[in-house]
């Protein structure tokens, strides 16, 4: 359809971007950057809190918007997959379907117990050099790695 992003953001332009992002929000508000306080702070609007941080709740909504709009402009282009194709090709959908859930539970767990999530730990938190985000951020490094390398051998490297 449109080729707008026909490769990825390279790596050395993403994340200076980004880091710039991150530093200048913590200059100009003191605040994160993260996607779990960004869902709190929609949540709260929607159950009609007034302390609701309306600026995060926007940041939510563009995280979703950004999400529905690069599929359905590139969903035509070739190289554009759905994310789960993998772990399709290597489980049937009644398998696939309750994995995805059981992580996506255990995720929005983990966000809770850790006080903030993936985002918020390893790019805000470390900055701030957090011992309870460096903390954070390893174990999921060294779970996320675990769970790849364990994957790859119950799925004979399909995954």
């Amino acid at each position: 359809m449109i080729d707008v992003l026909p490769d990825r953001l390279p790596w050395f332009i993403g994340g200076p971007i980004l880091g710039v992002l991150i530093v200048g929000l913590f200059a100009v508000a003191n605040q994160p950057l993260g996607a779990s306080g960004a869902y709190v702070q929609a949540s709260a609007l929607v159950r009609g809190r007034h302390d609701a941080v309306v600026w995060r709740v926007w940041y939510f909504v563009g995280l979703f918007l950004g999400g529905v709009l690069a599929t359905v402009i590139l969903r035509e282009s070739a190289g554009v997959r759905s994310g789960y194709d993998a772990l399709r090709e290597a489980f049937p959908l009644g398998v696939a379907v309750p994995l995805v859930f059981a992580g996506a539970t255990l995720l929005g767990y983990g966000a809770a117990v850790a006080g903030g999530c993936t985002s918020g730990h390893g790019m805000c938190g470390t900055a701030q050099r957090s011992p309870a985000s460096v903390t954070v951020t390893a174990t999921f490094m060294a779970t996320a790695i675990a769970t790849t390398f364990i994957l790859g051998i119950l799925t004979g490297g399909a995954l």
